[in-house]
């Protein structure tokens, strides 16, 4: 089995998990056959126009937002199957084999087990929590029931969610476990170098396709660009661009892989975005308040205190003149 640690940008990182041949329709549990009417459902729903006032279209337009804001993280443990007791036994017995293909020029190869053990442990406790949370919620959307035509949306939902943490908790105790036993394999790709590179080097994915294929000469040069970016580790730096994805997909012939990866970008690209405007913001309101060579906390005027600044005794002794005021009246 092949898992793919793609960092997004030079701190945060999406695992994949190769998707497993589909199983024959007589090999399907009850669980498979659920979720596949569930997906076929949703795409019908997506293409339905002769639904009153198209009801279905516009639930799949919002639930498409709200899947989205679902964090990558978690579509990447789910990617990752469950751990089933034959499959443990194959990896004690060693007749499982595991490789984690990873971009070795963008992502030093000792802090790849790092970053395994971090996706499969820092997430568990949440997402058993949330299943549990989601499951507690179910009873209380018995009352939309009585609405007509349109299902029990709310119920729907939190079975997804539900479903979706324990997709991710069971994926996260694989990849646990594997890193309790020496696997995967860290395998760096000399292919994921390339197509990294051809994604920081062009602008889109059709220039990307009609250059040549960047040298090894030129993605070395590439990625050390890019650590000179990060200020030595102080700065997050993407790498990854969302129309790289697909090229991703192709190289390795995983088209399922290229909606992770667009994903992922998206998502970090936002959080980036987000902390540099509360930076600008920042520095923004401590130049406005603040005298030449002067912090905002240096102009404050002497008789202001903040608490991190008043001793224990001063606070005990104005609760005590606080008391004696309150015995007398």
């Amino acid at each position: 089995m092949r898992l793919f640690l793609l960092p997004v940008s030079t701190r945060r990182s999406l695992i994949y998990c190769e998707k497993l041949h589909d199983k024959a329709a007589s090999e399907r549990s009850l669980l498979d056959k659920i979720t596949i009417k569930a997906n076929e459902t949703w795409v019908a729903w997506e293409k339905d126009e002769k639904a009153l006032l198209q009801w279905k279209r516009k639930v799949t337009l919002y639930g498409n937002q709200a899947l989205k804001r679902i964090p990558y993280e978690e579509w990447g443990l789910k990617t990752i199957p469950a751990l089933t007791a034959k499959r443990k036994r194959a990896i004690l017995e060693g007749r499982e084999k595991y490789h984690v293909i990873f971009p070795g020029l963008f992502l030093h190869q000792e802090r790849v087990p790092e970053i395994l053990r971090k996706l499969a442990t820092e997430r568990q406790s949440m997402h058993r929590s949330k299943m549990i949370w989601s499951i507690v919620g179910m009873p209380f959307t018995i009352p939309f029931m009585l609405i007509p035509i349109i299902p029990n949306l709310p119920f729907f939902y939190l079975v997804y969610r539900a479903y979706s943490h324990w997709k991710a908790l069971t994926g996260s105790k694989h990849l646990e476990f594997l890193l309790q036993h020496n696997l995967p394999t860290p395998t760096p790709s000399a292919e994921l170098d390339e197509v990294y590179t051809a994604g920081l080097m062009y602008p889109t994915r059709k220039i990307s396709r009609a250059a040549p294929r960047p040298t090894r000469t030129q993605a070395e040069e590439v990625a050390r660009v890019v650590e000179q970016q990060t200020n030595g580790g102080s700065e997050d730096v993407m790498v990854l661009q969302r129309w790289n994805g697909k090229l991703i997909a192709e190289q390795f012939k995983l088209p399922d892989m290229e909606v992770e990866i667009e994903r992922a970008v998206e998502q970090v690209e936002t959080s980036i975005k987000a902390k540099e405007e509360l930076v600008e913001e920042k520095q923004e309101l401590e130049r406005a308040t603040a005298e030449p060579g002067k912090t905002a906390k240096d102009s404050l005027p002497k008789h202001i205190v903040t608490p991190n600044e008043k001793t224990d005794r001063e606070i005990h002794e104005k609760a005590e003149e606080v008391a004696k005021k309150n015995i007398q009246s």
